[in-house]
């Protein structure tokens, strides 16, 4: 069924001037650019066709529009009716889905997950399952180079769909510039950044209904909590973490228009002593981009060792 909105004005125009004509069109009289128009009024229903004369007749457009008002409310009125057999028609795989995910949830409200693999399938699936709020208190590296791509998807979907995503990063997100760079694209969809310069633990929640703690120090072990009173505790430290947190403009830095002051960070650990290694476990760098930070150093203090580079800023800290 040809949808009203169609109509176009040149097609309006030339109805117009059917009516003028005592609303009769002979086929002859169609001209090539005017079929365009002419298809558009036959389909709607404002021109009907009398083969034995070859002549259109102009329709009442009030007939047409009650015609069409009755089939689109026909038509809205099935749609409805299949939109309320959605539910049944997938009630058994609902059933399914939540006695599963009932067995598998152990008593006292919370669950381990062990396997990078397992975590990344059921964090895919607590996105889905809790489409409204993210809160995420992200450490150290956020995502492998190799996995940034999937989280920026990930993340793209979730605002596409409504929800709201805040993150909280360690100050050392700053010096990486595959970090900086994917915080800005995450930005520029919507979510919200922050920097906490305080040590804080690894938690993810969705919808302040259930969270995602690491349970181990590589991360490889993921603790599911589900009960109200823990996850609300939770979500308030989190609140007061994101209050102190710094607002950071992610998109100025990674176009290069704030200095993200690695070198000062960098430099007073250098100064204290620290090995590149060192420096680079600290900050959570690698330490190709430590080294880079440091040759840096070694032109602007013109020093041609670590150690001459290290004195020299430990006198210039003195002074």
């Amino acid at each position: 069924m040809p949808e009203p909105d169609l109509l176009d004005a040149a097609a309006r125009e030339f109805y117009r001037e059917i009516l003028k004509e005592g609303g009769r069109l002979h086929v002859g009289d169609i001209r090539p650019e005017d079929e365009p128009v002419v298809e558009q009024l036959i389909d709607l229903g404002l021109l009907v066709l009398h083969g034995a004369d070859g002549v259109y007749s102009a329709v009442n457009p009030r007939t047409v529009s009650d015609r069409l008002g009755a089939d689109l409310r026909d038509e809205g009125t099935r749609l409805l009716a299949r939109a309320a057999l959605v539910p049944d028609l997938l009630e058994d795989l609902s059933q399914a889905y939540e006695a599963e995910r009932r067995r598998r949830e152990p008593a006292g409200g919370v669950q381990r997950v062990e396997g990078m693999v397992e975590i990344r399938h059921l964090l895919a699936q607590l996105v889905k399952d809790h489409p409204h709020e993210a809160l995420t208190a992200l450490p150290g590296r956020f995502h492998p180079p190799t996995q940034r791509q999937d989280g920026l998807a990930q993340t793209r979907r979730y605002i596409e769909r409504g929800g709201s995503v805040r993150t909280i990063y360690q100050p050392q997100a700053r010096l990486d510039r595959d970090q900086v760079e994917y915080a800005a694209e995450t930005t520029r969809l919507g979510s919200r950044i922050r920097i906490l310069d305080v040590p804080f633990s690894r938690v993810l929640i969705f919808d302040r209904t259930v969270a995602l703690i690491s349970a181990a120090p590589d991360n490889g072990v993921a603790a599911v909590v589900q009960d109200s009173a823990m996850v609300a505790y939770l979500v308030g430290v989190f609140e007061q973490h994101w209050q102190q947190a710094q607002v950071v403009d992610w998109v100025a830095m990674a176009a290069g228009l704030i200095e993200p002051a690695a070198h000062e960070h960098v430099g007073r650990l250098l100064a204290r002593g620290l090995t590149q290694r060192a420096i680079a476990t600290r900050l959570g760098l690698s330490e190709r981009t430590v080294a880079g930070h440091i040759a840096r150093l070694r032109e602007q203090y013109d020093a041609e060792t670590l150690f001459q580079l290290g004195w020299q800023m430990r006198g210039a800290r003195d002074a």
